[in-house]
């Protein structure tokens, strides 16, 4: 999405040096919030409840407006009628109350016994979301309720949340197909490849020319010679030659094989006479040369390249053991998104369902079309129970506001959740969550993962390189991104407690210097215009780095060898 970030942060209140933070929003939201505190205490029983919940919930409201520029999270979206829009308005309310009443600012996903939650109750319908969330949502002293949620913990930082990620997708083995070589370009090695033969399987001439056996001149006859391809040639005697094409068997007791353009024939004595000194064994290429049967051509995890293709074909493969790709499902949410034609009238163009198709094949997935939802919390509950993806990627919603659903959701499908937030910008309301198997309604979820996107373009490509791209390569097979450090050749501001990704460009060293990176303008959560121009993005520790400092380096799955970007970007 090239708009506000629809995800607002679930950590602590934010520094008011944090520029990915607008003052004029933040001040906007409050009254909402003041406004909802009377109302909140009105279902609770216990009077020393309400006020600090209540007092607690202003910073968060503070993160609860996507941006002056898009709409208000308790305005109907363009075009619908004042009946559902107070319908809307009535059920943000009723979400903010269970929100502000219990002692967490958002609920925590739990494991429940048989008979509590979502859907267990007398009369209740598992599939009526509408009414089950605010009963899933219910804080613990509030009559009725069932569920007693927990404070949250504290963000992971970065290189946690990332290592988690990664240990996820190496949960368990990778499934292996065979795949014919003209499908397996692209997948990972499930298995080593073994040398099936010896190669070459013969002793075979590396050029065009003569074989010759003993001491020179040779005497040859006529004829075209001995041709690749053919079947085994009779043994050469001392003193003879026979004309030989590359690739061709050698026949027994050969020499040397001597270049055309390194012999004279004459033809009038039938005689071969050498131009040059010969050495034994020159320019054929022996059997076992490249390797002897049973010795590893390539290790398990290897992608498979058009070189690995053309190396298992001349190895005897007709299929190879490969790891089937990670196939993910991509689930776009906001009411005000358009997918065609110029942003107007608070609606802004989705950014995200183009990018993110492409950027997950890259990592080795297979994608379907983008699915756009809006803020519609049960077609988000029927799109991941319906889901028979491996990964499921959703953009926005994942904070704590009227209309993020992903946490009440995932909540209320019993998901475990593995990162809820990280210690990074952009990007800190990132998730991981595992859904349970269908039909599994409780339990350890075994189903597909989730990783669930801030909604702001530079935070989610934050979210994909933090999150799903080693948790695509652990469920791909393939090895993790080699980290690397670099020179910055740039003071970079640093955020003061989180890590910040910051897009970057990497330079050649001129007159003797080392190479280096250089960062890039343009590096707001809702830019694109950095991201587009970098091959790389710098991890920055909190507090920042002096120029000169070397700093570690995210590739991104398409860098080009030779930095292009120059100009208006640096």
């Amino acid at each position: 999405m090239t708009g506000p970030d629809r995800s607002r942060p679930t950590g602590p209140v934010h520094d008011p040096t944090d520029a990915t933070h607008s003052v004029p929003d933040a001040t906007h939201s409050v009254p909402d919030a003041t406004h909802s505190v009377p109302d909140a205490t009105h279902p609770v029983p216990d009077a020393t409840h309400p006020v600090p919940d209540a007092t607690h919930s202003v910073p968060d409201a503070t993160h609860s407006v996507r941006d002056a520029t898009g709409p208000a999270p308790d305005l109907a979206p363009p075009g619908r009628g004042s009946g559902l829009a107070h319908e809307e308005a009535e059920r943000a309310v009723e979400q903010a109350l269970a929100l502000v009443g219990g002692s967490s600012r958002r609920p925590s996903l739990r494991r429940e016994a048989p008979g509590e939650g979502l859907g267990d109750g007398p009369g209740s319908d598992p599939g009526d979301l509408t009414e089950a969330l605010p009963e899933a949502l219910a804080p613990a002293d509030r009559p009725g309720g069932r569920v007693r949620s927990s404070a949250p913990p504290p963000p992971l930082s970065w290189d946690r949340a990332r290592a988690a990620a990664a240990r996820a997708g190496r949960a368990g083995p990778p499934a292996a197909i065979r795949l014919p070589l003209d499908r397996a370009l692209g997948h990972v090695l499930a298995e080593a490849l073994g040398a099936l033969t010896d190669l070459p399987s013969f002793d075979t001439s590396a050029m065009d020319g003569w074989a010759v056996a003993g001491p020179g001149p040779w005497a040859f006859g006529a004829g075209a010679g001995l041709l690749a391809g053919r079947g085994p040639a009779t043994a050469l005697p001392d003193g003879a030659a026979v004309r030989i094409a590359t690739g061709a068997r050698v026949p027994p007791d050969t020499t040397a094989v001597i270049r055309s353009e390194h012999a004279h024939a004459d033809e009038a004595k039938g005689l071969l006479h050498a131009l040059r000194p010969v050495v034994a064994g020159q320019d054929i290429r022996p059997r076992g040369q490249e390797c002897r049967s049973g010795e590893q051509l390539v290790p398990a995890g290897t992608v498979v390249t058009p070189a690995v293709l053309g190396l298992a074909a001349a190895a005897g493969y007709d299929a190879l053991p490969a790891v089937p790709r990670p196939r993910v499902d991509i689930l776009v949410l906001g009411d005000e998104l358009l997918a065609s034609g110029l942003p107007h009238d608070g609606l802004i163009r989705d950014a995200l369902g183009p990018m993110l198709g492409p950027w997950l094949r890259a990592l080795g997935a297979e994608v379907s079309g983008p699915r756009r939802l809006g803020d519609d919390a049960e077609a988000l509950r029927e799109a991941l129970t319906d889901s028979d993806a491996d990964l499921i990627v959703t953009t926005g919603g994942t904070a704590s506001g009227p209309v993020d659903h992903v946490h009440p959701v995932l909540d209320a499908l019993g998901a475990e959740l593995l990162v809820d937030g990280a210690a990074v910008r952009p990007g800190h309301p990132m998730l991981l969550a595992r859904l349970p198997a269908p039909g599994q309604s409780r339990g350890t979820p075994d189903g597909p993962y989730l990783v669930g996107l801030p909604g702001n373009p530079l935070a989610a490509v934050s979210g994909l390189l933090t999150l799903a791209e080693p948790l695509l390569a652990g469920l791909a097979g393939r090895p993790a991104q080699d980290a690397y450090r670099a020179l910055v050749h740039a003071e970079v501001h640093g955020h003061p407690h989180d890590t910040r990704l910051v897009p970057v460009v990497h330079r050649a060293g001129r007159a003797g210097g080392r190479d280096h990176v250089a960062p890039l303008r343009y590096n707001g959560p809702a830019m694109l215009r950095g991201i587009a121009a970098a091959d790389g993005l710098a991890v920055v520790p909190p507090g920042g780095v002096r120029s000169g400092t070397e700093v570690e380096i995210l590739d991104l799955p398409w860098a080009p060898a030779t930095p292009w970007t120059e100009g208006c970007f640096t």
